[in-house]
């Protein structure tokens, strides 16, 4: 019973002492990162634009196609890798800036993830070729060669004297 009234008695001090705890675990979603319906007047755009800190001529927000992405902008797609590695960056781990408005999939693009601006030194449809050709190449050499049974050879056993035992597992008298 006094290990109920123990923690009975620590949780009200914590409650009182330390309600950090308690309100970092019940407000863990920050309402105003929701994106708005999508706007449908100019007034709602420039307001949307000044929300994400964007100029309303740069303003293009998603399309309103049921994916839910509402007043979100649109912005170009930007890899980490593709970024300035030299410019004085306020977030220099992700390469943005403070208060920089992130992609809707900004998770995808970082830097040690799919870069979009990256080239390749030959074309997907000749590596495509490089490849097929390869394994193609091996399949062939499989097929005209498993006919062919290669093995080490095998001759019986050669004893100095043929007939005669040389070992026997029975008590000698």
């Amino acid at each position: 019973m006094s290990l109920v009234n123990t923690s009975r008695k620590f949780a009200q001090i914590c409650a009182t002492k330390n309600p950090i705890l308690f309100t970092a675990i019940r407000n863990h979603w920050n309402k105003d990162f929701k994106p708005a319906a999508f706007p449908k007047t100019q007034e709602e755009r420039n307001a949307a634009a000044e929300k994400y800190g964007l100029i309303s001529s740069e303003y293009k927000p998603y399309a309103n196609d049921g994916t839910g992405m509402g007043d979100y902008p649109e912005l170009p797609l930007t890899s980490g890798d593709s970024r300035d590695p030299h410019y004085p960056w306020d977030n220099p781990e992700l390469k943005r800036n403070f208060n920089e408005p992130l992609h809707a999939d900004f998770e995808m693009y970082g830097e040690d993830r799919y870069d979009v601006m990256f080239k390749h030194r030959t074309p997907v449809y000749k590596q495509f070729f490089q490849f097929t050709g390869v394994m193609l190449g091996i399949f062939i050499v499989y097929g005209v060669c498993e006919n062919f049974k290669m093995f080490p050879g095998l001759i019986p056993k050669q004893y100095p004297l043929q007939g005669k035992k040389h070992y026997t597992f029975e008590v000698e008298e």
